[in-house]
């Protein structure tokens, strides 16, 4: 080749990398992650009757199976465990349905990666305040975190707190569905936290906020099997949010409800259930549930759902056309949300 056709080559290549679009020659510019945080918050656990079932034949993983490395990937996941887990105490008198779970069920939890868990919730008593207090041993054995209960009022409304890339964030779990205020902790009561007061709910959030940099309300609350929160919730939320809330999750309905936003804060009525039962008055909307992730960048927070199938006491990612009909669902519940194709949920 001659030094003239040299030159020629040289010159056409050094004009075709210098038209390129900047993204092929330089490559996706990265985006820039180290001060994102991710939480990922899942609806109600249960690990007896059917699951418990399904746990003795197939292992205690078997319920986190297909959602574990999902769970895994969040810097911090939550859940409400929805059963006192023990092999102490005695089921309560006048109660339908109790739960009580083995305790080396929660080794499912820690293997789907799960770091906490609200034990406010209409079963926690289930079995008396010897399997509550110990259920919070079985948690401390398995080093998951916990917020809701404990041996009097303050402990019940300490927030479960982790610190993430400099940040504290903070879940407070607290109930307004409880069977009576026996089940309520006090100065010198064992019990859960209630909400069915407003203190010292608001202050114990107020308190919160001063001392973390984000904080999170998951409280078990409105009716069971129905689409739309009660009026007292929405005004709950709101309160709470005044108060210094950054976000609220909601458990106990077993079916999935609406998203609202106020202050342009989030608030999930229901995230139903999880790993559950089927329950025969709610039907098979009881087996439809999603995962939610929230993205913390700066004082910034956006959230993404993702479609799930309780299939067998077990969640599963599903096709196309399951997802879209969750989300069109979520669409219809929710107020002033709206969620996109991919599951993005922004104010309207």
């Amino acid at each position: 080749m001659g030094a003239r056709m040299i030159r020629r080559f040289i010159c056409v290549f050094i004009i075709l990398i210098l038209t390129l679009p900047a993204t092929i020659a330089l490559g996706e510019p990265e985006v820039d992650k180290t001060d994102q945080i991710r939480l990922t918050f899942v609806g109600d656990i249960l690990l007896d009757g059917y699951v418990g079932d399904q746990i003795a034949k197939f292992g205690v993983n078997y319920p986190f199976e297909k959602v574990a490395p999902k769970l895994k990937q969040a810097d911090m996941a939550f859940a409400n465990l929805e059963t006192p887990v023990s092999t102490k105490g005695k089921p309560v008198d006048n109660k339908t349905f109790v739960f009580r779970s083995k305790p080396t069920a929660l080794a499912g939890l820690v293997y789907a990666g799960v770091d906490g868990v609200t034990v406010a919730n209409n079963h926690i008593l289930d079995y008396g305040k010897d399997a509550m207090l110990d259920t919070i041993v079985q948690l401390n054995k398995y080093k998951i975190g916990y917020t809701g209960a404990g041996k009097n009022i303050k402990e019940a409304f300490s927030p479960y707190v982790k610190t993430i890339k400099d940040k504290k964030i903070a879940v407070l779990g607290v109930s307004r569905v409880l069977s009576g205020p026996s089940w309520y902790a006090g100065e010198k009561n064992a019990g859960a936290a209630s909400a069915y007061t407003l203190e010292p709910l608001l202050t114990e959030i107020k308190k919160s906020t001063q001392e973390n940099d984000f904080t999170i309300v998951y409280l078990h609350w409105n009716e069971e099997f129905k689409d739309y929160p009660e009026p007292y919730a929405r005004k709950l939320a709101k309160q709470m949010i005044d108060s210094g809330a950054d976000m609220i999750i909601g458990a106990h309905s077993h079916c999935l409800m609406g998203i609202e936003y106020y202050q342009h804060k989030p608030i999930y009525y229901s995230l139903g259930n999880f790993v559950f039962n089927r329950s025969t008055r709610g039907g098979d909307k009881t087996l439809d549930s999603m995962i939610v992730d929230f993205e913390i960048k700066g004082s910034k927070i956006t959230s993404k759902i993702t479609p799930v199938k309780i299939i067998h006491g077990q969640p599963n990612f599903m096709p196309e056309a399951y997802n879209k009909k969750t989300i069109k669902l979520l669409n219809k519940l929710s107020y002033n949300a709206k969620i996109d194709a991919h599951g993005n949920v922004t104010e309207k």
